[in-house]
């Protein structure tokens, strides 16, 4: 299938007034209060220990910033475009944007908030594992390893076409595969997203029970999510990875959270 067509996505509206290109306030959907259990005894040691965390209510973007999206804070704030938009493999409307900064993930939150009148930001590690686990209050959601429980990805259907078809030269148009049980998509595949936090390997260790938030200082900002660049695309919930702020990355894009109301 070409990555030119646009059909597959007439009935995909990411935003929440209705508009056709992506502008104003996303989709969001709905995490609520709640306490779960964070990190793996399976991965890496920057994943451990297994401690119990407490996020409040917030919301969480549907779908990943698209480039759609994002094309219109390129508008109105006459920012830089990002490396790769003239590469026909990254410039599909409904993809990821992706080789966005920690800082230009945050500038466009800013803008965002000023557009909507609401306090946009990017997620915290914590809101993201959150999310990404679904519905805890299931029996077999807590401590699963993905967001649909334990089964490997390559075992999931139409992965294998997903591979072939999308995640060869780029990110895929967002949407595709199923959502978790909080209707949210590609919350572990597609490309990394930026979180709010810096980044220490040890931070599990000293963290918080209640909206943990990050080190106050550190070289490297968190991220979360598989990519599409990776032999295996689709990263564990507890999966955690971090750069310096300033990289743009071709694998590495955000989507955006938002305190309740």
């Amino acid at each position: 299938m070409s990555m030119e067509s646009t059909a597959p996505f007439a009935e995909l509206n990411h935003s929440g007034d209705g508009s056709s290109d992506g502008c104003c306030a996303p989709k969001l959907a709905r995490i609520p209060a709640g306490w779960f259990v964070m990190g793996s005894d399976l991965g890496q040691d920057n994943e451990k220990p297994l401690h119990r965390v407490w996020t409040d209510e917030f919301e969480l973007a549907v779908f990943q910033v698209t480039n759609a999206d994002y094309n219109r804070f390129l508008r109105e704030t006459l920012s830089t475009q990002p490396p790769f938009r003239r590469d026909p493999a990254f410039s599909h409307l409904e993809q990821a944007v992706v080789a966005v900064s920690w800082f230009d993930a945050t500038r466009y939150c800013e803008w965002l908030s000023a557009v909507t009148k609401r306090r946009f930001r990017l997620p915290t590690e914590a809101e993201w594992e959150r999310a990404a686990r679904g519905n805890g209050a299931r029996s077999d959601a807590e401590g699963a390893q993905f967001p649909w429980g334990d089964v490997p990805p390559q075992s999931l259907l139409g992965y294998a076409d997903r591979c072939a078809d999308y995640w060869k030269a780029g990110p895929e148009p967002v949407g595709r595969g199923e959502p978790n049980d909080y209707g949210l998509y590609n919350m572990c595949d597609n490309v990394h997203e930026w979180c709010g936090d810096w980044y220490s390997a040890d931070y599990y260790s000293v963290s918080p029970e209640r909206n943990p938030r990050g080190p106050e200082t550190g070289d490297r900002r968190t991220s979360r999510g598989g990519s599409w660049r990776h032999h295996v695309k689709i990263s564990r919930c507890a999966t955690r990875s971090s750069i310096p702020p300033e990289f743009k990355y071709a694998d590495y894009g955000f989507r955006v959270a938002c305190d309740a109301q």
